[in-house]
């Protein structure tokens, strides 16, 4: 687990948002995690994209090519820390093996997830440090490294994994008696570093299964310019029917303010069985958001305190007869 760590985070670049609402679209992809924020109030989020790949497993002696199309429905609702939302994998599958010397293929297909969650924004350091305001006397403070910015950005996450068709032949990716309906829950954090953002997920998934699953996605994206990102993903998964290790790498293109391309690549770390899968995608913002949430309360920043302080005392240096108890500074 460690080396993968230390590959992680030798790998990783990535990009992010430092509010809820902002001027251009604010995707997931093409990673498989989510970021802490939601999409911003009245505004409608598609994202999607199809990925091929192949999955060879040495001990059974199987291939199988797969090719799917994943999806995700995002809706900012009722307020700004608030997003609804819908992801899903389908996939079609077709597996070779041998038997009695005679090489033999089966296809199937499904949804591999379709998970109907709620996510809520709980903690934004962005916020606090959007209203003090940049210091006007030092360049290092605005610029240098803070303890401060290890503090993340926090969500939480609860959906719902829905399943459908009748078992066990409809559910081939999953166990033969996993049930329809099975919860799932995770924490979100992100860290907002300048061109850097780094998110975490950390999820607990069919919670009410007999084989429930554990998992921890970490993304680092980073923005090489205004127009282009770079991203890589670590995901561990910890399950009696499957356990894993995936590696993502990929890039994003931003074509205008509501419209992103992106392309990727997953490869795992064994060969029971190992993976790989490449992916483009698309995203694409239905922007209806028309009121603009202030950020306090109407009351001065704290660094519009410190300039008036400040133009105050220089006042009272300028003209020390008027700064006496009865006229205390008041111009005529």
């Amino acid at each position: 687990m460690h080396r993968y760590l230390l590959l992680m985070i030798s790998c990783f670049i990535g990009l992010g948002a430092h509010a809820q609402y902002t001027e251009t679209i604010n995707s997931n992809r093409p990673g498989n995690s989510q970021g802490a924020f939601a999409v911003g109030r009245d505004v409608f989020e598609v994202e999607a994209g199809p990925h091929f790949g192949q999955d060879k497993h040495d001990l059974t002696h199987t291939k199988t090519t797969i090719f799917g199309a994943d999806y995700e429905l995002r809706y900012g609702l009722f307020m700004e820390e608030l997003e609804i939302n819908l992801r899903g994998d389908f996939l079609f599958a077709n597996q070779k093996y041998q038997m009695g010397g005679i090489e033999q293929s089966v296809s199937y297909s499904n949804f591999r997830q379709n998970t109907l969650g709620v996510k809520y924004l709980i903690y934004d350091p962005y916020k606090k440090r959007d209203l003090e305001g940049p210091n006007l006397y030092s360049w290092k403070a605005n610029h240098g490294i803070h303890w401060r910015d290890l503090i993340p950005a926090i969500s939480v996450y609860a959906g719902a994994n829905l399943l459908f068709g009748d078992r066990p032949e409809a559910y081939p990716f999953f166990g033969d008696e996993d049930s329809g309906v099975s919860p799932q829950v995770a924490i979100i954090t992100q860290n907002n570093w300048g061109p850097f953002v780094f998110v975490m997920n950390f999820i607990a998934d069919r919670l009410t299964e007999d084989h429930k699953r554990y998992s921890g996605i970490f993304t680092l994206t980073h923005a090489v310019s205004q127009k282009f990102s770079v991203f890589g993903e670590f995901q561990f998964i910890k399950d009696d029917f499957y356990s894993d290790d995936l590696l993502r790498l990929g890039g994003a293109f931003l074509l205008s303010p509501d419209l992103q391309f992106d392309l990727s690549g997953l490869v795992n770390f064994k060969d029971t069985p190992g993976r790989w899968q490449i992916g483009a995608g698309v995203s694409y913002r239905l922007d209806m958001h028309s009121i603009d949430v202030k950020l306090d309360d109407g009351s001065e920043s704290k660094m519009d305190k410190k300039m008036k302080k400040k133009a105050e005392k220089d006042q009272k240096k300028k003209d020390p007869a008027k700064n006496t108890k009865d006229n205390p500074g008041k111009l005529e």
